[in-house]
């Protein structure tokens, strides 16, 4: 364990893997203040479950259009750097809402209000995400493609002893501290992280300029993870031998192109950024035209949207049937935290060479059974044998954190092998942006499944029912199976 960190230390930088894991803590330790959110929408404003899935779903639109951010961050440089002042930008974004919360209580007790502060909140740390994700790309190309899932790790196990920290800490704060303090004591973090910003070193780019061999390069880079008969591979070894036939008259070339580089440096801001926004479109088409991505996306979509998502539901049924306390909440959400844990450890050690498709049928074979599990608690079957609510609570938390990391984990490794030099940002936004807006709209399914079914704070007759039929839902995504390229898996394709 200790070689190994010293080896992480010696090929990325302590400053580095600091930031990282600091952020990605930073995200988890979000269910300390998203905590007293839930029970302030619901206790203090008196809101409905669809109306507090209606605030929450605005709140966190910015994570659906994390493209733009990536868009931002891969063509305009700021002052000659991509990555470091943006995230400078994103933590501001996230940090001023909490501390203007904290003070002011007649903004966080007006519906309008809380909704914009909180909008702008997530879009400061939607922005973070992708910012800190393209790092993470760029930090494992080439001869470094090897620690990829290493990161990977280390970055999930982070936000799951984040998510640990405030899962603890949020349902004692919620219980002794006024909602005020627990935003001004949240905004912490986000003031070390801007301080952390500092002590990164980033290259400096004075102007985005494709390079003559970034397919080369790129398939080089896709080397480790594409079979040399893949469509990819041969693309780019035919613009390899249209290169070199091409380099005959290496010498007129070469002056060209250095003409094309005085004119480039001459051209008007405009007409750069215009460039830049021309060859990341370039580069994100021709990425999505490998099966890998597409058809692995499209399915990730279609599994989410055909799925209702009922967990706001679930939260006000948990809290006013059932009477479970917030800080019983927290500890459901510490045992989550803790099966993420697991499902990171038990994939990077026993499942990243299992294919996805066998993963993912297992996966939701799982949350069928998370399904039964939350129908046998509202029928209380569970009480007729003994169990107690509690114990049903807590293990059906690890359960579903665990299933939903097996789901995850293997196309965020791959999505980060594939993503093409130059776009790390955009095209991993575009990869989590598709996921969120799929959890959205499953959201929005999972409330007008709730409004049909007559399910309500204090009605809660057709939740079974509502179970039953997202039960069936699940094994939906299975027959879609197919768009998962059969050989694929989180190292190779």
């Amino acid at each position: 364990m200790i070689k190994w960190t010293k080896q992480l230390n010696a090929t990325f930088g302590a400053s580095f893997l600091w930031l990282i894991c600091l952020i990605y803590f930073t995200q988890g330790f979000r269910s300390f203040v998203w905590t007293a959110i839930s029970y302030q929408l619901k206790d203090n404003l008196n809101l409905s479950p669809s109306a507090s899935q209606f605030v929450s779903s605005v709140a966190f639109f910015p994570w659906s259009i994390k493209p733009l951010y990536g868009i931002l961050s891969d063509c305009i440089p700021i002052k000659g750097r991509k990555r470091i002042p943006y995230l400078v930008i994103a933590t501001v974004l996230s940090l001023v809402p909490w501390f203007i919360l904290g003070l002011n209580s007649t903004l966080r007790d007006s519906r309008g209000h809380l909704m914009v502060f909180l909008t702008v909140q997530n879009l400061g740390s939607a922005m973070a995400d992708v910012v800190v994700d393209a790092m993470i790309a760029e930090a494992v190309r080439y001869d470094r493609a090897s620690f990829a899932g290493d990161l990977q790790s280390i970055s999930w196990s982070a936000m799951a002893l984040g998510g640990i920290c405030g899962s603890l800490l949020g349902g004692y704060a919620l219980s002794n501290l006024q909602i005020g303090a627990i935003f001004l004591l949240f905004s912490v973090l986000p003031s070390i992280q801007l301080l952390s910003c500092c002590f990164v070193e980033e290259n400096s780019v004075t102007s985005k300029v494709l390079p003559e061999d970034s397919i080369v390069r790129d398939s080089h880079m896709n080397g480790s993870t594409l079979d040399e008969d893949s469509p990819l591979t041969k693309n780019s070894q035919n613009s390899t031998r249209r290169r070199k036939k091409g380099k005959k008259n290496g010498k007129s070339r070469a002056v060209n192109t250095s003409k094309s580089k005085i004119l480039e440096k001459g051209d008007s801001l405009a007409l750069q950024l215009f460039r830049s926004l021309k060859e990341a479109i370039y580069d994100l088409g021709r990425a999505f035209r490998q099966p890998m991505i597409l058809r692995s996306m499209s399915w990730f979509f279609l599994a989410h949207i055909t799925v209702p998502n009922l967990s706001t539901v679930i939260f006000y049924y948990q809290t006013e049937v059932l009477k479970l306390e917030a800080s019983f909440l927290g500890t459901a959400r510490v045992v989550g935290w803790s099966g993420l844990m697991v499902g990171t450890f038990i994939y990077n050690r026993h499942l990243k060479y299992m294919t996805l498709r066998r993963i993912l049928m297992c996966a939701h074979i799982g949350l069928t059974f998370l399904n039964l599990l939350e129908m046998a608690v509202v029928s209380r079957t569970n009480i007729a044998f003994g169990v107690s609510d509690k114990i049903m609570v807590l293990f059906g938390s690890a359960l579903a954190d665990g299933i939903n990391q097996f789901k995850f984990m293997p196309f965020l490794i791959l999505s980060g092998q594939l993503c093409p030099p130059g776009i790390e940002g955009t095209l991993f936004a575009l990869f989590m942006s598709i996921n969120n807006l799929g959890t959205t709209v499953g959201s929005f399914v999972g409330a007008g499944l709730a409004s049909v079914l007559n399910i309500d704070s204090g009605s809660f007759d057709n939740l079974f029912l509502g179970i039953m039929i997202q039960t069936l839902c699940n094994f939906i995504p299975i027959a879609f199976l197919f768009l998962i390229p059969k050989e694929a898996t989180g190292l190779s394709t």
